[in-house]
C-alpha cells in the first residue's frame, strides 16, 4: 500500500504561483493512477486532473485549464501539481489520491489512499 506525503500549500496572492508536492512511498507512483482533488467549504470535493500510469494525463477540471499543470518525477516518487495565474476561487484544500483503477477515474470515489491535504489560500 502507497502513502502520500503533500507540501506547498500556503497563503498567497491573485496571480501568482504555487507548486504541490505528493510524495509516496511504499510502492512506486508509477504503479498507480495519481489524482489531485480540492474541497472549498461547503462544496464537494471537485477533480482537477489525473496522471495515468503511462504518464498520460486526463483533461484538466475547465476551472483551471490552462493555469495548471500535473507532473511526475519517478526517480523521486512525486507527482506536483503547478499553478500558475491562482485566483480567489482556487483556494481550497488541495489533495492527491491514488487509484489501482487502469484508467484513474474523475470522481473521489475510485481512488483508494489519499495524501493529508494541504491549504491554498488565494487573496485578492
Amino acid at each position: 500500500q502507497v502513502q502520500l506525503v503533500q507540501s506547498g500549500g500556503g497563503l498567497v496572492q491573485a496571480g501568482d504561483s504555487l507548486r504541490l508536492s505528493c510524495a509516496a512511498s511504499g510502492r512506486p507512483i508509477s504503479t498507480y493512477g495519481m489524482g489531485w482533488f480540492r474541497q472549498s467549504p461547503g462544496k464537494e470535493r471537485e477533480f482537477v486532473v489525473a496522471m495515468r500510469r503511462s504518464g498520460g494525463t486526463t483533461p484538466y477540471a475547465d476551472s483551471v485549464k490552462g493555469r495548471f499543470t500535473i507532473s511526475r518525477d519517478n526517480a523521486k516518487n512525486t507527482m506536483y501539481l503547478q499553478m500558475n495565474s491562482l485566483n480567489p476561487e482556487d483556494t481550497a484544500v488541495y489533495y492527491c489520491a491514488a487509484s489501482l483503477m487502469i484508467l484513474p477515474p474523475l470522481t473521489a470515489k475510485g481512488y483508494d489512499v489519499w495524501g493529508q491535504g494541504t491549504q491554498v489560500t488565494v487573496s485578492s
